[in-house]
């Protein structure tokens, strides 16, 4: 449905993504995850067709940068940042509305469940609401809308508690029929939702694994390292995760949980020269590591 083929950006020469390719089919909800400057919110642009870069991406075969208005109507997005727009929020939600022949007042009973109402606001311009107003419509723009596919940049961000559960539910909702891609820090939010886990790193997809339905996802590992030598690089990134030092910097333990664990295998990945051995074991979420 989805398909990324050796797609490459660069911006002042710099390379951001470096001939990533990816399939992704109907009902697969992909984690994107990575640290900052990893390439996600670029790939998710190429997506909807605002760069121009190298390769190919298609959605159901068309080009999102030269199909935009039919390749669009099919995507529902949530930007990591709200964008500066002045237009007044009834003829945002009524604009959006139309773009895929979906009812307005869908877009306004999500937003209700959020916690926003939108009728007292329908004449104030988009950009003069708070942050987490904007969210919240952002958020129902995107899944009151008919579409197969959502796409999701840091969705949760600026909610307030009670909004980002009820998020999360909405999301549960479209669990059998929605293609998503949601890109977040936080895997830990997503655990429950999601089937593929895709890990980026300058520019390169790193990690690809795909999670059966049935696993548990929100486990607890206890996790031992040891080390060839002790090396500052690794030290201070496994003090990052709240790994104890055992034994000079060569044995290190620590709890790694269900959710993070692939990211973890991830960045151990790349010290795999100082690796002499390690193990995880799954452990009851309820001991703590001594």
């Amino acid at each position: 449905m989805i398909r990324f083929e050796n797609v490459s950006k660069l911006f002042k020469r710099n390379p951001v993504l470096d001939s990533v390719s990816l399939d992704i089919e109907l009902g697969e909800r992909i984690a994107l995850i990575g640290s900052n400057g990893a390439g996600k919110t670029t790939l998710i642009r190429c997506l909807l067709g605002e760069y121009t870069h190298d390769g190919k991406v298609t959605i159901d075969g068309q080009s999102p940068r030269s199909e935009r208005t039919s390749v669009l109507g099919k995507v529902g997005f949530v930007p990591q940042l709200p964008p500066p727009l002045k237009m007044p929020v009834g003829q945002l939600v009524n604009f959006a509305a139309a773009v895929c022949h979906s009812d307005p007042l869908r877009i306004h009973d999500i937003a209700t469940r959020l916690g926003l109402n939108v009728s007292d606001i329908l004449a104030r311009p988009f950009n003069r609401l708070s942050g987490g107003m904007k969210q919240k419509l952002l958020i129902a723009i995107a899944l009151g809308r008919d579409t197969q596919v959502l796409v999701m940049d840091e969705p949760a961000a600026n909610l307030d508690p009670e909004a980002r559960h009820i998020f999360f539910n909405l999301l549960a909702e479209r669990l059998e029929n929605t293609t998503m891609i949601i890109s977040s820090h936080r895997l830990d939010e997503v655990a429950s939702l999601v089937n593929r886990v895709v890990e980026m790193d300058m520019g390169k997809v790193v990690l690809d694994d795909r999670v059966a339905e049935e696993s548990k996802l929100a486990t607890l590992f206890n996790c031992h390292l040891t080390l060839a030598r002790a090396d500052a690089a690794i030290a201070k990134t496994l003090i990052t995760w709240q790994f104890a030092d055992r034994r000079d910097g060569i044995e290190w333990h620590g709890l790694v949980s269900g959710p993070d664990r692939l990211r973890f295998l991830g960045m151990v990945s790349r010290y795999v020269g100082l690796l002499s051995r390690i193990e995880m074991a799954e452990i009851d979420p309820s001991i703590t590591l001594q």
